[in-house]
């Protein structure tokens, strides 16, 4: 593959990155907070293990970047 359709790859794979950077406070306050997220709070004591919503984006990324592979194969 060239080098020029890596960067316009990069390139917009940076502009989304920020896109969500901004906007995702708002559109994803859910995120992290989904049933399945391990939360314990005791005196001095905190632990937050997010396991649903891990699972969650892995599942969205593992398909997007499957996508993207299946697109750069086929050009």
């Amino acid at each position: 593959m060239e080098a020029g359709r890596w960067l316009v790859v990069l390139g917009v794979l940076l502009a989304l990155l920020g896109l969500v950077m901004i906007y995702a406070p708002k559109l994803l306050g859910w995120f992290g907070h989904l049933p399945g997220d391990i939360r314990l709070e005791r005196d001095g004591f905190r632990l937050y293990f997010p396991l649903t919503s891990m699972l969650l984006l892995s599942l969205v990324l593992s398909l997007v970047l499957n996508l993207l592979a299946r697109w750069f194969r086929g050009h």
